[in-house]
């Protein structure tokens, strides 16, 4: 079964928080283990100070270690400090008021016990067996080994010197043996391990209400970030079924937030395109049933005898024919050039030597007219571009045949040309009548004609200057229309070289 997007995001969010929980687990068990190791050492290296401290003090009371070799219950309560005072230590006689002087009493540990029933060997063997019983490592009592400055074993085993450190003994500044420090265990205190062990049972329950609590928040947070996509979802759906007015209810500046208003402007984009096809159907079925409405009307008039069937007639149907058949003529350049770059042909092109051509070939047109044509050439050297040289001449001729229609004798039309590194320009700008402000941001619909002195009964379909928009922008270029100083229209053209 496919899981939804809400579903695979509470899984993300509860599989993250899983991680942190269970890295969180591990580093803070980590840093406790490790901070009771470094207490554990801490609290070592002062025993193994003071047991160091009472060895020399021992060493200096007896001149040597003859004494201490020959006595294990003294060695023992070196090791555990007896708790009987510092002249028990000292093997001196209690003070007067019949307990040792020095540090209070304290209980021996149980391995004591066992250690003087076996009195030969050290560490002594029972001592060891009885802690393991009980699964308790050895103490650092139990782990040290005399020495002395020969390196001569007082007590200890020779054959477990390999692995163990030493800690030198000096007494004013000369050596009189060491202590050799067996390996063993970070922790060895019953304390230390019972906190441990307690420490690390709270901390998998600490980690498990954790893991509750994330579960708990990722369920309604991932609905909360589920909603946008789902208002997105609706609204594709509805764009799919043709509503183009859906559009999303965009909140934040996140992706999410830019996908809505990208879909907002696709939308609107799309209901956009609609209208206008719409309007395009509307327009092509009112432009063609004008043409076709007339040519019914004489015929049946004809027909019915209302007008004569003489060559006057005839000549008056076949313009009505050639009327139309431009009129389909032009909706299939349109269309044509709709296809954009699929049906164009590009090749190293003269801009120069195209644009003397077609203003060759319309000069007689102009003259004839009454209008003057003339080419102000700016650019330096050739202007060479990548063009399909019959639509892009097809879009020059189209603009010369707009202003030869619609300007009025006695002005013009002035064509200049110039290129700056990377493009080229291409101005056109004839004499009166102009275009009315508010008509220049459409001259380039398709089938718009301004009702003015730039509509006449001779005029076009409205079909000529958005062939031009069409053929310049698939060569990569743009045009816009403007009011020409002379009181005409200013056609501005940008093509890539």
């Amino acid at each position: 079964m496919a899981l939804s997007i809400r579903a695979k995001l509470f899984l993300t969010l509860l599989l993250a928080c899983l991680l942190v929980v269970i890295g969180t687990h591990a580093f803070v068990r980590w840093s406790l283990q490790q901070g009771l190791i470094e207490l554990a050492d801490a609290r070592e290296g002062e025993r193994i100070a003071e047991i160091a401290e009472r060895l020399t003090m021992v060493y200096a009371q007896d001149g040597g270690w003859e004494a201490l070799r020959t006595d294990p219950r003294r060695w023992v309560a070196i090791l555990i400090g007896h708790e009987l005072g510092r002249d028990a230590v000292l093997g001196r006689e209690p003070g007067p008021g019949g307990a040792a002087e020095g540090p209070r009493r304290n209980r021996p540990p149980p391995w004591v016990r066992h250690a003087l029933a076996e009195p030969g060997v050290w560490p002594p063997r029972s001592a060891l067996d009885h802690l393991r019983e009980r699964e308790r490592p050895p103490p650092i009592e139990l782990r040290l080994m005399l020495l002395d400055a020969a390196g001569v074993v007082i007590y200890g085993q020779s054959d477990r010197l390999a692995g163990a450190r030493r800690r030198p003994l000096e007494l004013d500044g000369h050596p009189i043996g060491s202590l050799a420090i067996l390996p063993g265990p970070p922790l060895t205190d019953l304390p230390e391990i019972e906190f441990q062990s307690r420490q690390g049972s709270r901390l998998w329950i600490i980690a498990l209400g954790m893991l509750l609590v994330s579960a708990a928040l990722a369920s309604p947070l991932s609905r909360w970030l589920v909603r946008p996509v789902r208002r997105i979802q609706e609204a594709t759906r509805r764009l799919a079924a043709g509503d183009f007015s859906a559009r999303v209810t965009v909140q934040g500046r996140d992706e999410l937030a830019r996908l809505g208003r990208n879909l907002n402007a696709l939308a609107a984009t799309l209901e956009g395109n609609e209208q206008a096809r719409r309007r395009w159907v509307a327009d092509i079925a009112h432009e063609l049933r004008t043409p076709i409405s007339l040519l019914r009307a004489e015929l049946e008039a004809m027909q019915d005898g209302v007008r004569p069937l003489n060559r006057a007639g005839v000549d008056a149907l076949h313009a009505d024919v050639l009327r139309l058949g431009r009129l389909v003529g032009d909706l299939h350049e349109l269309s044509v050039t709709d296809l954009g770059a699929l049906s164009y042909r590009m090749v190293e092109t003269d801009l120069r030597e195209l644009l003397a051509a077609d203003l060759d070939a319309f000069r007689p047109r102009f003259v004839a007219a009454g209008l003057r044509l003339e080419l102000d050439d700016r650019a330096p050297g050739p202007v060479i571009l990548s063009a399909d040289l019959d639509r892009l001449s097809q879009a020059i001729r189209n603009l010369l045949g707009n202003s030869l229609k619609y300007t009025d004798a006695g002005g013009g039309l002035t064509v200049r040309l110039d290129a700056a590194p990377g493009q080229v320009t291409l101005d056109f700008q004839d004499t009166a009548p102009g275009c009315p402000p508010e008509s220049l941001p459409r001259l380039f619909d398709r089938l718009y004609r301004v009702e003015g002195s730039r509509s006449r009964q001779t005029g076009g379909a409205g079909l000529g200057l958005a062939i031009v928009k069409n053929v310049i922008e698939a060569h990569g270029g743009a045009i816009r229309a403007a009011a020409a100083p002379a009181g005409g229209l200013w056609i501005h053209i940008e093509l890539p070289t």
